[in-house]
C-alpha cells in the first residue's frame, strides 16, 4: 500500500509499505477519505513520522474471523486503540483508556495504525456503520470535524436560550459553530483570521470578533448586555484564547476546553469560586452518543458542504499541508487512492 510520511521540515513523501493483515476482531479497512487534522504542524516543524492521521472513513475489505463487521460494510473509523475492557471503555469513554494495547506486538507489524494510508486496522467495535444514503465526506465529519465540540456540548448542554462563544475557528471550531447552532444557541465566533470569521458567519454565527482587536472582549460583553456568554468552547489551543473564554463567560457559566495548549494561569478564587465558573476538558464524545452524532450529520449536511473547503489526492499531500499552513481553509480531505 501507499501512505504519507513526513521526512523533514516542510518535506513530505508518499511511500510504499506492506499491507496490514486483519487479526482476531481487528478488521482491515480500505481508506476512502482521510480528513486532515493537526498533522500539518508536524510537517511545519519537521517531526519525522510514517504514521500520520487519526480520522478516516472507508470500506471493510477483510476480517480474520466472524466479528462485528463484514466485508463490504461502509464505516467511520473511530480514533485510538483502546483496550475495550476497562471501566472507561465499557462506559463509552474509550478515548481516555489507560490500557491501550501494544499495536505492533499484537498485530506483528507497525503498519495499519494511521489513516493517511490506503489501508488500516481497527477493532470491530470502533467501526461505526455509515447510514445508507450518507456520503463518505459527510460521515468523515463524525471524527474531528464535529466530534470534539459535539462532546463538549454534551457536557455543557446549550439550549436556544443560551449565547455560546467559540474561540478558534479552525476546522474544530467551525464544527463547533455547526454543533451549537444546531442545538439552537446564539453563537459568537472568535478568530484572528478573516477567512475563518467569514466562514463562521456563513455557518450560522450571529457575530464574530477578532481577538487581536483590543475591544474584542468589550464587544462580547456589549452583545450580552454586560453579562457575558452563557457557555464557551475553546478550540484555538492557546492560553490567550482560553483566558478570553474565562473572561467572557458570565457568572455561573460554563467553559469547555477543547484545544490542546500549554500552561494556563487560572485564578481559583476569582475565576472559579467567586465567579462560580464550571470548567471541563473535552476530547471526544461518548460512544453511546454515536447515533445522535450520525443524526446530526444527516440534519446539517448543507453546512458540512461549507465546512469542507478543499479536497486533495494523496499525491498532492504537500499542497494540502501548505494550504493548511495559510489558515485559508476549513476542513481538508485527503483521498488515499488518488
Amino acid at each position: 500500500m501507499k501512505k504519507v510520511a513526513i521526512t523533514g521540515v516542510r518535506e513530505v513523501a508518499v511511500i510504499d509499505a506492506p499491507d496490514p493483515r486483519p487479526k482476531e476482531n481487528w478488521a482491515l479497512v480500505k481508506v476512502h477519505i482521510a480528513p486532515m487534522c493537526t498533522e500539518f504542524k508536524a510537517y511545519r516543524e519537521g517531526w519525522k513520522s510514517e504514521f500520520l492521521g487519526h480520522e478516516g472513513v472507508g470500506e471493510v475489505v477483510e476480517v480474520a474471523q466472524p466479528c462485528g463487521v463484514r466485508p463490504g460494510g461502509r464505516v467511520v473509523v473511530m480514533p485510538q486503540y483502546p483496550c475495550g475492557r476497562c471501566e472507561l471503555c465499557l462506559s463509552g469513554e474509550y478515548i481516555h483508556c489507560q490500557h491501550c494495547p501494544d499495536f505492533e506486538a499484537f498485530t506483528g507489524s507497525p503498519e495499519g495504525k494511521a489513516t493517511m494510508a490506503q489501508y488500516l486496522l481497527k477493532h470491530d467495535w470502533l467501526l461505526v456503520p455509515i447510514p445508507e444514503g450518507m456520503s463518505y465526506e459527510h460521515a468523515g465529519m463524525a471524527c474531528c470535524g464535529l466530534a470534539p465540540t459535539f462532546g463538549a456540548f454534551d457536557l455543557l448542554k446549550p439550549s436556544g436560550l443560551d449565547t455560546v462563544l467559540v474561540t478558534g475557528l479552525g476546522p474544530v471550531g467551525l464544527g463547533g459553530i455547526i454543533n451549537a447552532t444546531h442545538r439552537g444557541a446564539r453563537v459568537i465566533g472568535c478568530d484572528p483570521v478573516e477567512y475563518r470569521r467569514e466562514l463562521a458567519l456563513r455557518l450560522g454565527a450571529a457575530m464574530v470578533v477578532d481577538p487581536t482587536d483590543p475591544t474584542a472582549l468589550a464587544q462580547v460583553m456589549h452583545a450580552t448586555r454586560g453579562r457575558g456568554v452563557d457557555k464557551a468552547v475553546e478550540c484555538a489551543g492557546t492560553p490567550e484564547a482560553q483566558r478570553f473564554c474565562i473572561d467572557a463567560t458570565r457568572r455561573k457559566g460554563s467553559v469547555a476546553l477543547v484545544g490542546e495548549a500549554s500552561d494556563l494561569t487560572i485564578h481559583v478564587s476569582n475565576d472559579l469560586i467567586r465567579k462560580g465558573l464550571t470548567a471541563c476538558g473535552s476530547w471526544h464524545y461518548n460512544l453511546a452518543s454515536t447515533p445522535a452524532m450520525m443524526q446530526t450529520i444527516e440534519h446539517v449536511g448543507e453546512k458540512l458542504d461549507m465546512l469542507i473547503t478543499h479536497r486533495f489526492p494523496m499525491s498532492q499531500v504537500k499542497d494540502a499541508f501548505e494550504l493548511q499552513l495559510t489558515a485559508q481553509s476549513g476542513k481538508v480531505l485527503l483521498y488515499p487512492w488518488e
